[in-house]
């Protein structure tokens, strides 16, 4: 007969051998608008150019044809985290973007004249002893062209290298990624990311690849089918943040999690009820639909509906769609309520106010935008890391909902 102390033990080990949360550490950098506005360059331009079209669904999921990206989504773009691809693992750094759903990384085959490819890392399968031809071309379509390449299987570390004193990794097996062998102009350059994981749903992937998330959900390598991001706002803090897979982390936030049903398995689409700007407006009257992006730091609305949301803070166009408000006006600008679910999530000045260097001076930016996403997709609100910020996020497969509650500052 087994003594209370022996089955605590044994209890304990059982325990402590179940899967532990997969933590990967988020770094903050210096967007891509932000570091070409300061050297004087523009983006704007090139993004005219073509189409915006990230959220624009394609008629089949499997289909073949070159699909459509919204590049101005990732110039924003800001928390990135490491992970590894091949045996051993190659590190790169991605943006985990809950508004796509493919894995790409440059390729050492990438063309002579791609000059993104020159200063970022580079996917070698010679270099792997897990990798598996696939062959197959895929594209991406943007403003001023295509990002293409071609289609590859290797295992995916998350993160590049685990730590087994202080946190655990995963290996994600088999899995299908693109190398990218071109990417368009000159804009990649500026970016301190090396590629995308993205994290949307099976519906949206290019050319029907099954994203990094749900392999690793059928290869059962966490306890429960969610992830759950923590942004650290503080320009200066560091680490930028954390993404965390199996579970929620409660040092993260206080209060109780509230969630909202997925209404569209595509991207994180949810309603939202309406958005108040203090007591002078209401947008989204009646309700609209709303994504939970994470590969853009802005809150993003219908052109007409922002500009009157900027009026109401009295924010006056800058450069390359920005906006910009006198920094000794901040404390008095009104709050701005989401409501979703019923329940009003408050964003004050100082967190949908970003103050940034601009010529050696700071300035402050609105951290809204206009951009209109046309049907059968939209029209569509995106909730960017200025929403998230404040409210620690939980993306939850296994019940198709989204969680958010008061994020702790650090």
């Amino acid at each position: 007969m087994k003594t209370p102390g022996v089955l605590l033990l044994i209890l304990g080990l059982l325990a402590s051998s179940s899967f532990a949360i997969i933590r990967i550490p988020l770094r903050k950098f210096t967007s891509i608008r932000r570091t070409m506005t300061e050297v004087g360059g523009s983006v704007e331009d090139l993004i005219l150019k073509g189409p915006i079209t990230k959220y624009s669904m394609q008629s089949s999921p499997k289909t073949t044809e070159p699909v459509s990206e919204l590049l101005k989504n990732y110039l924003d773009a800001q928390y990135y985290g490491d992970i590894g691809i091949g045996t051993p693992p190659q590190c790169f750094t991605v943006v985990f973007d809950t508004g796509s759903s493919n894995l790409w990384v440059p390729s050492i085959h990438c063309k002579i004249l791609d000059i993104a490819c020159w200063v970022h890392h580079k996917y070698n399968s010679d270099k792997s002893s897990t990798y598996v031809k696939n062959g197959t071309s895929f594209d991406i379509h943007y403003g001023s062209g295509s990002l293409s390449g071609y289609l590859s299987q290797d295992t995916v570390s998350v993160p590049c290298k685990s730590d087994q004193s202080k946190a655990r990794g995963i290996k994600v097996e088999k899995q299908i990624f693109g190398e990218a062998t071109k990417q368009p102009g000159i804009v990649f350059v500026a970016a301190k990311f090396d590629g995308i994981l993205g994290m949307g749903y099976p519906h949206i992937s290019v050319n029907n690849v099954l994203p990094v998330f749900d392999n690793l959900m059928q290869q059962k390598l966490v306890d429960k089918n969610i992830f759950s991001f923590y942004l650290n706002r503080d320009p200066e803090g560091q680490p930028g943040g954390e993404l965390m897979l199996g579970d929620t982390d409660s040092k993260y936030y206080h209060g109780e999690l509230s969630y909202l049903n997925v209404t569209r398995k595509a991207y994180w689409q949810v309603h939202m009820d309406q958005l108040e700007v203090g007591n002078e407006l209401t947008l989204c009257k009646g309700g609209c639909e709303a994504i939970v992006d994470t590969g853009t730091s802005l809150l993003v609305g219908p052109v007409e509906e922002v500009k009157e949301l900027q009026k109401a803070i009295g924010a006056v166009p800058l450069i390359q769609g920005e906006y910009m408000i006198p920094c000794e006006k901040v404390s008095s600008l009104p709050t701005v309520y989401l409501k979703l679910g019923g329940k009003n999530y408050e964003l004050h000045p100082d967190k949908y106010i970003l103050k940034v260097s601009h010529g050696g001076k700071t300035i402050c930016l609105s951290g809204f935008m206009g951009m209109d996403i046309p049907p059968p997709s939209g029209p569509l609100w995106i909730l960017g890391d200025v929403f998230i910020g404040s409210y620690y996020t939980v993306f939850d497969r296994d019940n198709n909902r989204v969680g958010f509650a008061n994020a702790v500052v650090l």
